[in-house]
């Protein structure tokens, strides 16, 4: 399936839209990291627990998405966002959407 961020894609036509296709992932902190993270927040730089944590849930939010996407009828998924809110203090959703479509 494809999935892209872009409205189109290159040499392909879009001949039916589903509508919006979606996963989430919500994922919790863990002491450990939280323990690096506290130390390199002294010092500066980029906390890569955290960052790694983020791109972990932004991946696991696309497999919901592309299943939802063939649910609907679609072979791909144009248009796609990242979103993401914080459900409780630790804890966060990352939520993927865009728009299910056919292509050929």
């Amino acid at each position: 399936m494809l999935i892209l961020n872009t409205p189109s894609i290159p040499n392909k036509e879009i001949t039916e839209v589903h509508g919006i296709a979606r996963g989430n992932t919500v994922r919790a902190r863990n002491v450990g990291r939280d323990i690096f993270a506290g130390l390199k927040n002294i010092v500066g730089g980029e906390i890569s627990e955290y960052t790694k944590l983020q791109a972990d849930a932004r991946e696991q939010a696309l497999q919901p998405l592309e299943e939802d996407a063939k649910r609907l009828g679609a072979n791909a998924v144009v248009n796609v966002r990242f979103t993401t809110t914080m459900v409780m203090q630790g804890c966060s959703e990352m939520l993927a959407y865009g728009t299910a479509v056919t292509v050929r």
